[in-house]
């Protein structure tokens, strides 16, 4: 975990648990996306099927259990994720078959002797029926099997498999951290400090961002939302603009927005929007609330436009003074 130096309470912690043999059976990674959470998962399964780990406890990368895994042939190793459907894109969630299957595969013994791992990423992306059965797993675990869940959103894990996890939180480190973690990945300190607000301190999200268009998405939206609010764009024209491209990561930038136009107001200055009185303050809040469900339901069978075109028909509009007679 050298190259992200964040992680390396976490992985003192689960590489003593290996070490001293004390593993929960079931492991909730958690944190939100950026941050390693899935490279901390894979060095773990590593480090559990290596048979010469390192002092640090990482593994060797040269032994029999290191190159099986490497290969992805490890008998010992599953990994569920979201599969291909029969039309090549991928399903929404993991489905109830899945789990079933993996529960079958655990009954049996470890091929090498040594720990069994399952790997399901995204966790948080298990159906109803998927989670119930994996529900029975987690509450009857076989001997020697350790079940790793990775998850941006482990809210949406029904509390029943999270009460049955030990979670390791992946959280974001201080802004001095990131920023110099993103330096030493040569981004100049000017575009490494807009990255880093625009990601809300998240480090791998800024080095993302900061490589790609993403921060020009960024002011297109909140040019979007200036508009919106001044009436000079209708809310279907700009559900339509935003539906047509990364509508996720727009809405999350809006609600990025709506947070941060809510601070300002309650510190009694103007808003980046035009917005003025503090009586906006709640509207933000129920609006940054509902932009984040809008979220979730870009991934259901409704139509994103609709969901799109209700929240913005909602944006907060500017008060205009009236004019004097």
């Amino acid at each position: 975990m050298k190259d992200r130096p964040w992680l390396a309470d976490a992985w003192r912690m689960l590489a003593g648990a290996l070490a001293a043999q004390r593993l929960h059976h079931g492991l909730l990674i958690a944190g939100p996306s950026g941050l390693g959470k899935r490279a901390l998962a894979d060095a773990f399964a590593a480090a559990a099927l290596c048979t010469q780990r390192l002092p640090d406890g990482s593994a060797c990368g040269a032994c029999r259990g290191c190159t099986l895994r490497a290969a992805g042939s490890h008998p010992d190793l599953v990994r569920i994720a979201l599969e291909t459907r029969d039309d090549g894109k991928l399903r929404s969630e993991i489905t109830v078959d899945q789990i079933r299957a993996l529960s079958q595969r655990l009954a049996m013994a470890s091929q090498f002797g040594g720990l069994q791992l399952a790997l399901i990423d995204p966790a948080d992306r298990l159906n109803a029926a998927a989670a119930n059965a994996l529900l029975k797993t987690l509450e009857e675990p076989t001997p020697a099997t350790v079940i790793v869940l990775v998850a941006d959103e482990p809210a949406r894990l029904p509390a029943t498999i999270r009460s049955r996890c030990q979670r390791v939180e992946v959280r974001s480190p201080s802004r001095e951290e990131a920023l110099a973690w993103l330096r030493g990945q040569r981004v100049d300190a000017s575009s490494a400090a807009a990255a880093l607000d625009a990601s809300l301190g998240n480090p791998g999200l800024a080095l993302q961002w900061s490589r790609d268009a993403t921060l020009d998405l960024r002011r297109e939206c909140a040019e979007d939302l200036a508009v919106l609010a001044q009436g000079r764009r209708s809310a279907s024209e700009v559900a339509e603009r935003w539906v047509a491209d990364r509508p996720e990561l727009r809405l999350w930038f809006a609600a990025a927005f709506a947070r941060e136009e809510a601070e300002r107001l309650a510190r009694g200055e103007t808003g980046a929007f035009g917005l003025t009185t503090r009586d906006e303050i709640p509207k933000l809040a129920a609006w940054f609330g509902r932009a984040n469900r809008a979220r979730g339901l870009l991934a259901t069978p409704l139509r994103p436009e609709l969901v799109l075109l209700e929240l913005l028909r909602d944006w907060p509009r500017r008060k205009t003074n009236p004019g004097r007679g």
